[in-house]
């Protein structure tokens, strides 16, 4: 496999260093991309550089992720229009924490296989380097001139805020993590988004003049919305990995809900269908778009990555209880722990199993539980056609309500209109 080739059809590819490509055909290498650790859950931003890793394991290469627990303590001032704040050691740890658990779920890091994923913390090396030895061993190689040429200090030297002399050093703390894993882990490739093309080359640069050593590079073009609006964001905030962060649902309809156009760039970044099939899928779905089937897609395959066919097969079923397309079946399906996650927050009554056993007309049930307010408007709401039980439409006022409308223990749900549910308990 041309792990290049494979990125590049993906749209996976921004900048190269010349002799990657080659590098990668040549033998088993190293490669690593840093995740800084400020905040316990990574987003979907942070899927670009997860996908790339699992591909590049894929290719045959090995994978580090990197926690950067020494450069999260300093901040990466590229692209940002002031410097962010500093976090606590503690804090640190803590993200740090979440961070490895999660990356842990994608890749491979069976001991036994040349090549196992490894974490590496950076904060294991620099811990030991004092202040006086860094900026002599290592900032002795790399000029300011070189340093302040890079857009990402330029544009802020350029600003109002300015950049301090901690920001500033950021670059030479990153190339100096890609100059130790060459020389510790023999990684000899670094990946990263396009805005980190500067910190990037500045640790071939130091691997370079250091020991005269080669190392390769590519970065991956930053993900962006077709409407200019920015990409991981819901009316909520940011859509997290962590399911306690971001439900496997909500996360499910983010991909669900995503524009044609992004849709249609989506499927190649965030699966692994192979271009035959993810060609085959956009020219299906310009057919007819209405039916969302690239969307559908792959929001089964990026909710089934991150949250597992479970979780995903969950988030479809309860998409269709709350817009109304469950049948009976569906909602038989749920155990009554999913029902009632379901319905969170959604208004329940209680009816005793006395009153509940004698049998009651629908009309006298619903206006007896206080799902309608008198028995009028239960009435007239039936026979307009606007009240389902248990996700079938009743149409007629001389349904009896019995043991048979009971679904997942004790429970009946019924629906007003399209979106409004009630659950009924019986106790």
């Amino acid at each position: 496999m041309n792990l290049i080739k494979e990125l590049s059809w993906r749209g996976m590819v921004q900048d190269i260093k010349p002799g990657t490509e080659e590098q990668l055909q040549k033998e088993m290498t190293t490669g690593y991309i840093g995740f800084d650790p400020t905040a316990d859950s990574l987003h979907v931003g942070s899927l670009v550089p997860i996908m790339l890793l699992v591909h590049l394991q894929k290719a045959g290469h090995k994978p580090l992720a990197l926690v950067g627990g020494a450069t999260g303590m300093v901040g990466d001032p590229s692209f940002k229009a002031e410097e962010r704040k500093m976090l606590d050691e503690e804090t640190l740890l803590l993200n740090q924490k979440g961070i490895k658990a999660q990356l842990e779920k994608f890749l491979d890091f069976d001991p036994s296989k040349p090549n196992a994923a490894e974490m590496v913390n950076n904060y294991d090396w620099f811990k030991g380097i004092s202040f006086l030895n860094f900026i002599r061993d290592v900032g002795k190689h790399i000029t300011v001139n070189y340093m302040m040429a890079k857009d990402s200090v330029k544009k802020r030297l350029e600003g109002d805020s300015g950049m301090s002399f901690t920001e500033f050093s950021y670059q030479m703390i990153q190339g100096y993590d890609f100059h130790h894993l060459y020389t510790a882990k023999n990684c000899k490739l670094q990946m990263g988004g396009s805005d980190q093309w500067g910190n990037i080359v500045t640790g071939t640069e130091l691997i370079r003049r250091i020991g005269g050593g080669e190392a390769y590079a590519f970065t991956c073009p930053l993900v962006k919305k077709a409407d200019g609006t920015k990409f991981g964001k819901s009316e909520k905030g940011n859509i997290w990995l962590d399911p306690k962060k971001t439900s496997p649902y909500e996360f499910y309809q983010f991909w669900l809900n995503a524009s044609d156009d992004d849709a249609e760039s989506y499927i190649k970044t965030f699966t692994f269908l192979d271009e035959p099939t993810v060609n085959s899928l956009i020219a299906e779905h310009r057919l007819d778009p209405g039916k969302r089937a690239l969307q559908k897609v792959l929001a089964q395959h990026v909710t089934s990555f991150i949250h597992g066919v479970e979780e995903y097969e969950f988030a479809v079923k309860t998409s269709q209880i709350l817009f109304g397309n469950a049948s009976v079946e569906v909602l038989k399906s749920l155990s009554e722990d999913q029902l009632l996650k379901v319905m969170a927050g959604v208004p329940t009554f209680e009816v005793p199993m006395a009153e509940f056993a004698a049998g009651k007309d629908v009309v006298s049930f619903l206006a007896d539980a206080k799902v309608f307010p008198s028995k009028g408007e239960a009435r007239k709401t039936i026979q307009g056609g606007g009240v389902s039980m248990n996700g079938s439409k009743i149409t007629g006022i001389d349904l009896v309500i019995n043991d048979e409308a009971l679904i997942i223990g004790k429970n009946i749900l019924f629906q007003k209109g399209k979106k409004n549910y009630i659950l009924v308990k019986v106790v």
